[in-house]
């Protein structure tokens, strides 16, 4: 693309860095601080060349049937410009690598190898870093960087609508939703990426590299066998005082059992003597109090089966709401 002696002019000491011919004379150039745009001589104009500093404090974007309009907020003002819809995702790659470059946002050497925009959602991939915008603007300083270096993991899961990008980030998944028809394209920007940086070839490779090993093994008897910080809804004081009294009274009842055959025993040594009327009440009362014992059994069972009960319904609402993203 020849550079227009206008654009020259306005350069100063700087350089272009690149340009993006957006049809008959119009152009758009990207110095390291300034996006430069040329409009050529026409009927009604004559030939003039906008600066647009890099250092704006917010972006927003609006797509017309021809055109997409790029409207950048600074701290006293705001500037606009347009360019064709065709030539509106070259622009914004270019827009954003100077503003992110201007706001150390990204190196002096790094590069924006693809932008995504997905209502309001927007997504930088570079080729050390990946950033994720959120909100009403394409965008502004409130994004997240996920550095390459820190990955620990790549998954996709497919859906009839959307695709999930499950990025591991210090072992902790993060999840992105693309729509279905553009997420190829994410997928495929985003793969080759982290392939380049991490030197694999393929999704399993990159996963086997960067995957880590659990630290130590899950517990045998380990409770709710989860390893995310969730303390059991049972305390460990309500669990042994329930096993202290649970071994307490089967002890008993074998005494009282003891007691039952030694009554019993004594009974059939004799006939029709007061000593067997004592017996057979005594053995009233040790029924009574093993049938006590058995209900108290029973009742402290029920208690518990209905801690475990609310404990496993309550795990199953934190993983739903986990795998939600909440």
């Amino acid at each position: 693309m020849e550079i227009p002696d206008l654009v020259r002019q306005e350069l100063g000491d700087e350089e272009i860095q690149a340009g993006v011919n957006l049809g008959d004379e119009d152009a758009v150039c990207f110095t390291p601080t300034r996006t430069l745009v040329y409009r050529g001589e026409g009927l009604l104009s004559d030939e003039k060349v906008a600066a647009h500093p890099h250092d704006f404090e917010r972006l927003t974007i609006s797509e017309g049937r021809r055109k997409t309009k790029f409207t950048l907020y600074y701290t006293d003002e705001k500037r606009d410009f347009g360019v064709p819809n065709d030539r509106a995702g070259t622009v914004l790659e270019r827009l954003l690598e100077g503003t992110l470059r201007v706001s150390n946002g990204i190196d002096a050497d790094e590069s924006v190898t693809g932008v995504f925009r997905f209502s309001e959602l927007t997504l930088v991939v570079t080729d050390t870093q990946l950033l994720k915008h959120l909100g009403n603007v394409t965008w502004d300083a409130d994004y997240e960087a996920y550095a390459f270096e820190d990955v620990t993991g790549l998954d996709f899961e497919e859906g009839s609508v959307a695709t999930a990008i499950v990025l591991g980030v210090n072992d902790r998944p993060e999840r992105i939703k693309a729509p279905a028809q553009q997420a190829p394209k994410v997928r495929k920007t985003l793969q080759e990426a982290l392939f380049a940086f991490h030197d694999v070839s393929s999704l399993a490779d990159l996963n086997a590299k960067v995957g880590t090993e659990p630290e130590g093994g899950s517990d045998a008897g380990g409770g709710l066998g989860l390893e995310s910080g969730i303390d059991p809804l049972v305390g460990d004081d309500d669990e042994s005082s329930e096993e202290d009294r649970s071994e307490q009274r089967p002890t008993q009842s074998a005494a009282a059992a003891t007691q039952q055959q030694s009554s019993t025993a004594d009974a059939e040594q004799t006939t029709e003597s007061p000593v067997q009327q004592a017996a057979a009440s005594d053995r009233g009362g040790d029924i009574e109090a093993l049938e006590q014992q058995i209900a108290e059994l029973t009742a402290a069972v029920e208690r518990q089966n209905e801690r475990i009960e609310r404990q496993e319904q309550t795990i199953k609402t934190l993983i739903k709401e986990l795998r939600q993203g909440r």
